[in-house]
This record gives structure tokens, C-alpha cells and sequence, in this order.
């Protein structure tokens, strides 16, 4: 007969109600402890919120409060979304993003979740990695594919100075990640839970429609790209390659992922 005065042990990501309906990456289980919890919204929130901060500041600093902002076309989406709901400016969708990132966090440490502060370091090493690796390897085989040297571009890289395309680097990793990784993947998995029962066939399918949603939407509109499919297939494989880490790792370490990827990119121009 168990103690009720004794401690509670503390409650694993693939057993909490809100990561398994909120995130996809609870479903796989990797045995090392770092890699559990790295997984988890609330080390993601953590590990994210500082680029959200420097984003959100540096938009501000560099438009000086002017009311057209170039910003993030993920940014721009997700606000518009929330606008429906009566959500509106970009004061309130932040005050909104943090105060349900704080709530997951505390409600994950009421379930005795382990914080380890030394993981952060680990995990920014790990996301400049997959950042540095998979866009070598991405660029390198659209190059070989269509037998051209071709580097990937920001969007607008060449119409903006160097700060505020850092500055946009840092904002397509949190809301490009959060849109289309942390939304977008982890509904489809739960749609695809209704049709298909084998798991690892659920998350491959998710992941390759995501991709495909992912590279697409960079086209449409009146700002968005013009179509090559060089561009289109880079894109649909580091989406790939991002649902893939994020699947696996997590939506913190996808963040980041994008976000050094894009930076590593702005410097190397």
C-alpha cells in the first residue's frame, strides 16, 4: 500500500492529457531522459520564448511603431486567425502566446515534470547541428537534382538590411514552427488516428502532407514567391525535414532549428 504522504513521482510526457493532445512528439518515446523532456511544450515554451521576445522587440525597434511592419507571413496568418476570435494586435496575440505557454508550464510542473536548466545548452547545440546539416544536405541534392548550384534565399533577402532579416530569421522560427509544426502536424496525426491505426504510418503521412502545405503556401498571395520548382522542392524537404525533427525532438529544437538555418543563411549572403 502506497504512502499518500509520500511524494508523487513525476508524471511522463506520453501519460499527460495536455501533450497528448497539444503535441504530436509525446507519442514517440525515446528512452534517455534529455530526450524526453526536451520534447515536452514546456521546455519548448522555455527554449522559444526568448526568440518570440527578440522578434517581437526587434519589429518594433525597426518599424518604429509604424503601422506597416514587414513581418513574418506565418506571423501575419496566425494574427488573422486569432483576429476572428477577437483577438487583435500584436500585443494581445503575444500577451495570448505567452500566457498559454506559461499555463502549460505550470500546469506540467504541478505533474512533478523535472527541470534540468543544463538541457538548454544542449539543446542549442543540437539545433545549430540539424540546422548547419540538413540545410548542406538539402541544398546540396536540389543542386544535384536540377543540376544547377542553388542556395536557398530569404524571401525578401536583398530588399531589407542585414538586422531585420535576422530579425525575421528569429520570427520564421517561432511562428513558422508553431503554425505549421506544432498546429498543423499534430492535427493531422490526431485526424489521421480516426483512419489509420498503424502510428508510424500516422506521423509519415502527417509529415509529408505538412510538407507539401508547408512549401506551398509561400506562393500565394500577392506577396508571396514566384513559383520554381527548385524553390518548391527545397522547401517541401526542409519542411520534411522539420516535421521530422520536430516529431522526433520536438517543437523547441524545430524552432530553433529554422531559426539558425535562416540566420546561418542571412550571414552567408
Amino acid at each position: 500500500m502506497s504512502d499518500p504522504l509520500s511524494p508523487r513521482p513525476p508524471v511522463s510526457p506520453t501519460h499527460n492529457p495536455v501533450e497528448q493532445a497539444l503535441n504530436a512528439a509525446s507519442g514517440i518515446r525515446p528512452r534517455s531522459e534529455y530526450l524526453r523532456l526536451t520534447k515536452t511544450l514546456t521546455y519548448s515554451y522555455m527554449f522559444v520564448l526568448p526568440l518570440l521576445i527578440v522578434y517581437e522587440l526587434g519589429i518594433w525597434l525597426i518599424n518604429k511603431g509604424e503601422a506597416n511592419q514587414i513581418r513574418i507571413g506565418a506571423d501575419l496568418l496566425l494574427k488573422t486567425i486569432l483576429g476572428y476570435a477577437g483577438i487583435h494586435g500584436t500585443i494581445w496575440v503575444s500577451v495570448v502566446i505567452v500566457a498559454v505557454g506559461a499555463g502549460i508550464m505550470w500546469y506540467e510542473r504541478r505533474l512533478r515534470l523535472p527541470f534540468r536548466p543544463g538541457y538548454f545548452g544542449l539543446m542549442f547545440l543540437e539545433s545549430a547541428v540539424y540546422g548547419v546539416a540538413i540545410g548542406l544536405m538539402v541544398a546540396s541534392f536540389v543542386s544535384q537534382l536540377f543540376s544547377t548550384i542553388w542556395m536557398p534565399m530569404l524571401q525578401v533577402a536583398g530588399q531589407l538590411g542585414t538586422t531585420h532579416e535576422l530579425v525575421l530569421s528569429l520570427g520564421a522560427g517561432v511562428y513558422e514552427e508553431l503554425l505549421f509544426r506544432l498546429i498543423l502536424v499534430s492535427t493531422l496525426v490526431w485526424i489521421l488516428k480516426f483512419m489509420i491505426t498503424t502510428p508510424r504510418l500516422r506521423y509519415i503521412i502527417a509529415a509529408v502532407i505538412g510538407a507539401l502545405i508547408f512549401s506551398s503556401v509561400h506562393y500565394i498571395g500577392d506577396l508571396g514567391d514566384r513559383f520554381t520548382f527548385q524553390s518548391f522542392t527545397f522547401r517541401f524537404l526542409m519542411g520534411l525535414a522539420l516535421n521530422g525533427i520536430y516529431l522526433w525532438r520536438g517543437f523547441g529544437i524545430a524552432a530553433m532549428t529554422h531559426a539558425l538555418f535562416d540566420v546561418f543563411v542571412t550571414l552567408a549572403r
